[in-house]
């Protein structure tokens, strides 16, 4: 599934159909497609993982699920498209994806607070929200798309061995300083991710996830699927310190 730092790559990608006319479109999916033809995108915009197409009324949702891709001016040989959008100066193309419409004003159905890469990103709303669960494994509180919208679980991987947590620590019983490092290295992290993923150096950069040596203490990293949402972790027991 894209994380948050690849829908803001898509959306910069796609920046060249800002203000275009779509000319026609066409696909697999049974939402109203003639809605949107023959209709101006204003703006494309992305919140954590969801991708949105801007028009006048209404916005088309984007979720790529686990599965899902897309393809600028070029189409995925012998693959059924969920939705294509072609216009004057190219063509976008949207596989195996969740569509939706949302209606009216965008700001009546996003926080934008929550959103680790966006401007509004407020780390003091994500501090009140975690505290109130405190029973929560802090590999489950990272992938909360309420909290955290656009961590996923490279981030989570990555952000907890970086502040040396143990994902199966309860939110409640970390110290206040390491809450506070948590939720600032997700969005530390987040931007990292996104520089990285634009000079296909993301995967080098890796100091935990699929990897199987811990590179501080040179010992087996344990590979464990944790949480309610049964997630992949990657774990040294030796320096992520397990708060219970």
């Amino acid at each position: 599934m894209p994380e948050g730092p690849s829908i803001v790559i898509l959306k910069e990608e796609v920046q060249k159909f800002a203000r275009k006319k779509v000319l026609s479109i066409s696909g697999n999916s049974k939402i109203d497609q003639a809605r949107m033809a023959d209709q101006k995108i204003l703006e494309f915009r992305s919140w954590g993982k969801h991708f949105l197409i801007c028009f006048g009324g209404f916005t088309l949702k984007i979720h790529f699920l686990l599965f899902g891709s897309y393809r600028v001016d070029e189409e995925k040989p012998e693959t059924a498209s969920r939705l294509s959008f072609f216009f004057e100066n190219g063509s976008l193309h949207f596989y195996s994806c969740s569509v939706k419409f949302l209606e009216g004003d965008l700001d009546a159905h996003y926080d934008w607070s929550v959103d680790v890469m966006n401007d509004a990103w407020n780390p003091q709303k994500a501090n009140i929200k975690l505290k109130e669960r405190p029973d929560m494994l802090v590999c489950d509180a990272l992938l909360e798309q309420d909290i955290f919208a656009g961590v996923g679980n490279i981030i989570k991987n990555e952000v907890l061995y970086r502040i040396k947590i143990h994902p199966e620590s309860l939110v409640g019983k970390l110290p206040a300083e390491k809450l506070d490092q948590m939720i600032e290295e997700a969005r530390i992290y987040s931007f990292q991710f996104l520089e990285w993923k634009k000079r296909y150096e993301l995967k080098k950069n890796w100091l935990a996830h699929t990897k199987t040596w811990c590179l501080r203490c040179n010992l087996p990293i344990i590979r464990k699927v944790t949480g309610i949402k049964k997630r992949r972790s990657f774990i040294c027991s030796n320096c992520q310190i397990l708060y219970l």
